[in-house]
């Protein structure tokens, strides 16, 4: 007769459990990128903690095995009050407040996360989904666990918030490698802790004094698995066997599927390249702007300078900061000159965009807002960093603050990124064609603005030497109107007036002619409105912003240093600007730099960047054209269904593998090519922006923002007169593979008849 099970010691009962709930919080750690790591240990560490114990304390009585899910939920929920939601609790006691905030937790805290610029602010509002998500699969893994018996599956709903996570936000391939390991040592741990015959050793789904044997029909004592324990599986003097024994029938479970998951962690994380990830939930997320009033300062310039004694705001602690950006508009219609709307909350910190790979110098002031006035922007940087003191918006790719719903008062702490460039490297510096929006249209130029501003950059290349050029030519043909009989407009119809006849405008007028005729010269810039500081400082140190120090000044994209503040008024600057402080002053320094008119001279391309645009298509062999082979129709259809396509992607592939700046021409010309076999009529003299405009015809608009994307590269590649760079050929096939892209949306039919079309191996018509 078997000799009845030994109960399992006590230690053992809840490691399976332990396991599941662990893998529950790595989870939910993972949404490391949305608020950091310190943010997230007490949240998601005490719930799961105290899921732990109340599922022990439940093993403990068999009264409350059935009233288990809810207990566990309860605990949870209250230690998610304890550890994120004290301040709505009254002594620790839950109150109506604490149940609408878990309530908004999960109706609104995933969506205002998903509005926030990352890191986000570890705000209860933000944060909570994440806790009451691990509270979530850790009760639903232990039940599975408990109920099912199944390890794998007490997995699923960790694994869920796992992929939930990389929704947000995918790791980098090293801590999404760190992570996946130690997801999948929780899990072999699961494994090896629930034992060789399938349950787990110590289950907590029995009460005080079961063993865990029961038996069959037959007589013979199975394990908790439902398998029968006979022959050489019998239990022995009571007893499971030696600890060795048990380790040699465990091993080949657990060693191959872990060492298989371990290599396919690592392989997933070190193989593919390190690219930004394709998708986000956050892509569409926005901050709503429903209850603000967007009124535009450009359009308030003219009656703040007929009102100049007014404060505006007040700073301290800015030494050598001489202007102060409210908001940045950079989308002109020919009408209206508009900033941009993707707005998001300020999290903890910005970093400066992927534009800036100069060394930069963190900076903070003091900022008292006695009344902005025109709209609820407040007085930012090009580059900001963080606030402290009020929980403003931010529009991540302009640096403009925005606080929602209100236009007044306000008094906060600006920290902003100053990056840090001599005058000899700015002089030197090479334009950026994809700073964003920084080549938008212009509307409708009228007759005689693009010769004019062709004859003001003296047909030089796009460079920041032909924006110091342009600037030049304002400063030296146009007056800074003065008194009170101010003009006022920005559209093309002011515009035209002040450019060809009047000759004489305020900022705003200076501004906008300025960014909109570097725009036509192919030269990226945008307009922005805001304040200069004072000359002098108040008798307590600070300095008081006025109506009368409103300014509107373009910007210019340079590679590497981000925008470049010019000033074509040639408006009188502060005194308490350091020298060399910023990037104004090193602007200033290469404008008194700059050569005479007659001694301008295009700076030298690079080596190995004068290639000549090309004409050829690749070519067909001679054979293709041969007699012979056009008296044998049925050679001439396998040529033209084999030969057409083949001969397609070999020219392709000798285009991508060109040298320099000649992948990007090589791309140029495969998408040119690709809409001729569409049925866009094409010539050898068009341009690549030429061909956005011809290619609307077939393709939509996503299509054609691609190739302009592919002109900014093509005009940075050829003309900025920067060394080549690998990015710039990467660039520009990514813009081809997304055309292609584009034209396969047409439908089967045209893509066959473009696959088959054996003109486009000729070369273009001139």
């Amino acid at each position: 007769m078997n000799a009845p099970p030994q109960a399992v010691p006590a230690p053992l009962r809840g490691l399976p459990t332990a396991y599941v709930v662990a893998a529950a919080a790595v989870a939910g750690l993972l949404f490391a990128p949305v608020f950091g790591v310190p943010a997230l240990l007490l949240p998601i560490g005490g719930p799961a903690l105290t899921i732990l114990l109340a599922t022990l304390a439940c093993a403990r009585s068999a009264v409350l095995l059935p009233w288990r899910p809810l207990l566990l939920g309860l605990a949870g929920l209250l230690a998610v009050v304890e550890t994120v939601l004290w301040s709505s609790t009254v002594a620790g006691l839950p109150t109506g407040r604490t149940l609408r905030a878990l309530a908004a937790g999960v109706t609104d805290s995933w969506q205002l996360a998903l509005q926030s610029t990352w890191p986000a602010r570890p705000e209860p509002a933000l944060l909570l989904f994440v806790p009451l998500l691990v509270v979530l699969a850790g009760v639903l893994g232990v039940e599975l666990l408990h109920r099912l018996d199944s390890p794998l599956l007490a997995l699923a709903p960790s694994l869920a918030v796992v992929l939930l996570s990389q929704f947000y936000s995918a790791l980098p391939s090293g801590p999404a490698v760190v992570a996946a390991l130690g997801y999948a040592a929780i899990a072999g741990a699961l494994l090896a802790a629930y034992g060789p015959a399938g349950r787990a050793r110590g289950g907590t789904d029995r009460a005080p004094g079961e063993t865990d044997s029961v038996t069959d029909g037959t007589g013979r004592a199975e394990d908790g698995a439902g398998r029968a324990r006979g022959g050489t599986g019998r239990l022995r003097g009571g007893s499971v066997g030696s600890g060795w024994e048990r380790l040699a029938a465990l091993l080949p479970r657990v060693v191959p599927p872990t060492a298989l998951a371990v290599v396919g962690v690592i392989l997933a994380g070190l193989l593919p390249p390190t690219v930004p990830a394709k998708y986000s939930l956050r892509e569409d997320r926005l901050a709503p702007l429903t209850e603000t009033r967007l009124a535009s300062p450009l359009d308030e310039i003219a009656y703040r300078l007929g009102h100049p004694d007014t404060p505006v705001f007040r700073v301290s602690g800015a030494a050598g900061v001489d202007r102060w950006p409210l908001v940045v508009l950079d989308t002109f219609d020919g009408v209206n000159w508009q900033p941009g709307g993707r707005y998001r909350r300020l999290g903890t910190e910005l970093r400066p965009g992927p534009a800036v790979t100069v060394p930069v110098l963190e900076r903070s002031a003091e900022i008292d807002v006695l009344d902005v006035g025109a709209g609820p922007w407040l007085p930012s940087q090009t580059w900001p960093a963080g606030v402290r003191g009020v929980d403003p918006l931010v529009e991540e790719e302009h640096g403009s603050l925005l606080l929602s719903g209100s236009g007044g008062a306000a008094r906060y702490t600006l920290t902003w990124w100053q990056p840090e460039i001599n005058a000899a490297a700015l002089a030197a510096g090479a334009v950026d064609p994809l700073a964003p929006n920084g080549l938008d249209g212009v509307g409708t130029v009228p007759p005689g603005v693009a010769e004019l501003a062709e004859r003001a950059t003296g047909g030089l290349r796009p460079t920041f030497q032909a924006a110091l050029v342009l600037e030049r030519f304002f400063r030296q043909n146009y007056r800074l109107a003065t008194g009170q009989d101010l003009p006022t407009g920005h559209s093309w119809p002011q515009l035209t007036d002040f450019l060809l006849h009047g000759r004489r405008g305020t900022t705003e007028q200076i501004a906008a002619a300025y960014v909109a005729l570097a725009r036509i010269q192919s030269i990226p810039a945008r307009l922005v409105v805001g304040f200069r500081t004072p000359a002098g400082p108040d008798p307590d140190g600070r300095h008081t912003v006025r109506n009368s120090d409103v300014l509107a000044w373009p910007e210019v994209a340079v590679r590497g240093v981000g925008w470049v503040p010019l000033d074509p008024a040639g408006a009188p600057s502060a005194t308490n600007t350091t020298p060399g402080a910023g990037l104004a002053a090193a602007a200033a320094q290469v404008r008194a730099q700059l050569p005479a008119p007659e001694d301008l001279r295009d700076p030298p391309v690079a080596p190995g960047r004068a290639v000549a645009a090309p004409a050829d298509g690749g070519g067909v062999p001679a054979a293709a054209a041969s007699p012979v082979l056009l008296g044998v129709p049925a050679a001439l259809l396998v040529l033209w269904l084999l030969g057409v396509p083949a001969a397609t992607a070999g020219r392709a592939w000798r285009r991508r593998r060109r040298p320099g700046a000649g992948a990007v021409v090589g791309a140029w010309t495969e998408v040119r090519d690709r809409l001729r076999a569409h049925g866009v009529a094409v010539s050898a003299g068009m341009t690549v922006r030429d061909l956005a405009s011809t290619a609307t015809v077939v393709a939509d608009r996503t299509t054609t923002d691609e190739i302009r994307r592919l002109a900014a590269i093509v005009d940075r590649a050829l003309w900025s007169g920067a060394a080549p760079e690998k990015r710039d050929g990467r660039e520009a096939w990514a813009a081809v593979r997304a055309v292609r892209r584009g034209l396969a949306r047409r439908g089967w039919r045209a893509r066959l008849r473009a696959l088959l079309d054996p003109r486009v191996l000729l070369p273009p018509r001139r």
